[in-house]
């Protein structure tokens, strides 16, 4: 078996963390000094700035105007669903729940997938017919909607919806008759709530409980809640957990392993390729909007993530990966635990197709410059992507999708130069640093079947359950032109 190196202390390499100073290095349209400058808040947010700028959203509109592929085969797709009709009509309940008795959870995904899709219409048509069927979900939800509950299972449907219903808001701010406001406060109260709560405290069980998407999802909802609501301190709070948190999802424990030649190890691998695919996508969603608010995920720690995407598109296209076994411990302070070592690959939904390849192909290849010839052949598989809808229930709307259309982009190479170092999320306004919001464990309230929901779809309990795991294979991530400063 090939050696392998562990990476689990949480320093942070000093060219992990960047700040791009120009909208070129943001949207890298054509060439990178044609990009249009982000619109920026007075407290240097960029809006629109989550999944997408406005210089995205002109180039997705210009070239689906002019027929131009494949953003005409990514429009299409897109038009064809029925969610991005003007006539979805919303259907916001005040409690939604997720895993136990009562399950409603569906009800909320396909208005959130609605929203986000019709918003995404009127950017590209102009037609506001579906601006106002996006405002008009978005503003039933705010108005009715007070909790998420069930089993551990809310803190998917939390992490999930929260940040997807985020990105359909930042499309939609400044829309007339939109209540911005007030979906912020639900957002905060009712999604961010529970996000954060479980990096903190991960539902009273050890840290190493929760599987890697866990921890991803509940980063993508604090992250996309404070660009939303302007509030670095949850921006902040959101990249420290993903640099450093003690938890599986944070970068060099979902990337346990660097193999000679450049392959990570993607730590959820062993277990299904249907949530570590999911991992991929919420790590992918996260990077980028991180990068729209100047701040490089991406690269961080030498492009550590390019290596574990890379590892799983690898595995998942069919070819072997190098593997160095893996224990997973889980369990709750005074309730139960154990451990479980993983010794090999599963291959329970392998070759899984998730609209989730095109963001991270188009980031690395396209607007970085550098080699990535798993991401690039998984990309080519998927395309045209679809997004909620279009991939069955329950995990087809677990991504936006729709990447095709929304991702792709001219080559235009962030020069090596362009970024500068900067000490964290907040750095350029003076703000404190959050901190590490990953540890401990805390009673489990009264909650005792919470734990036995350790998986998106119905994972039974894990003192009961069977964990699969990984297997071997090496690449080397060759740059092209400038080395990457992240």
């Amino acid at each position: 078996m090939p050696a392998s190196q562990d990476n689990a202390r949480p320093t942070m390499n000093r060219r992990g963390m960047l700040r791009m100073t120009g909208a070129a290095a943001v949207v890298g349209i054509g060439t990178a000094a044609a990009a249009a400058a982000p619109a920026r808040a007075s407290g240097g947010l960029v809006h629109p700035g989550m999944l997408h700028t406005q210089a995205d959203f002109d180039r997705m509109a210009a070239k689906v105007k002019a027929g131009t592929a494949p953003y005409k085969a990514g429009y299409a797709v897109l038009a064809a669903n029925s969610h991005a009709q003007s006539t979805w009509k919303p259907n916001p309940l005040a409690k939604v729940i997720r895993g136990g008795d009562g399950t409603n959870v569906g009800t909320l995904y396909h208005d959130v997938h609605a929203a986000y899709q019709n918003a995404l219409r009127w950017k590209v048509t102009g037609d506001k017919a579906h601006a106002d069927a996006a405002r008009d979900i978005l503003n039933a939800w705010s108005a009715k909607l007070t909790s998420v509950d069930g089993n551990a299972d809310r803190f998917i449907a939390a992490g999930l919806h929260g940040y997807q219903f985020a990105n359909a808001a930042e499309i939609m701010r400044g829309y007339p008759g939109f209540e911005l406001a007030r979906f912020q406060r639900m957002l905060v109260d009712v999604f961010y709530k529970e996000s954060s709560d479980f990096l903190a405290h991960h539902n009273g069980a050890y840290v190493t409980n929760y599987w890697g998407s866990w921890d991803l999802l509940s980063i993508a909802c604090v992250l996309a809640t404070g660009i939303l609501c302007d509030d670095r301190a949850k921006i902040d709070e959101a990249v420290t957990y993903f640099r450093t948190g003690k938890g599986n999802g944070s970068v060099k424990h979902l990337i346990p392993h660097i193999h000679p030649g450049g392959l990570g190890q993607w730590v959820e691998v062993g277990r299904d390729q249907g949530h570590t695919t999911l991992g991929v996508g919420l790590a992918g969603a996260i990077a980028e909007m991180a990068w729209n608010q100047g701040i490089d995920l991406y690269g961080y720690d030498d492009s550590r993530l390019l290596k574990g995407f890379e590892y799983v598109a690898k595995w998942n296209l069919g070819h072997d990966v190098p593997y160095t076994s893996w224990t997973w411990n889980y369990g709750a302070p005074g309730v139960w635990s154990g451990s479980q070592t993983l010794t090999a690959p599963s291959p329970d939904s392998r070759g899984q197709l998730r609209p989730i390849w095109e963001s991270i192909y188009n980031h690395y290849v396209n607007r970085r410059g550098l080699d990535a010839p798993y991401v690039t052949e998984y990309a080519a598989k998927v395309r045209p992507e679809g997004g909620g809808g279009n991939y069955g229930e329950g995990g087809g709307f677990d991504q936006l999708g729709f990447g095709t259309l929304a991702f792709t982009r001219p080559k235009a190479i962030v020069a090596a130069g362009t970024p500068v170092p900067s000490k964290s999320a907040t750095a350029d306004t003076g703000t404190p640093k959050a901190g590490d919001a990953s540890g401990g464990t805390r009673a489990q309230g009264g909650r005792g079947d919470d734990l036995a929901a350790t998986g998106a779809g119905g994972v039974a309990a894990v003192a009961a359950t069977g964990v699969l795991a990984i297997a071997g294979g090496v690449i080397a991530l060759r740059r092209r032109g400038a080395r990457d400063n992240g």
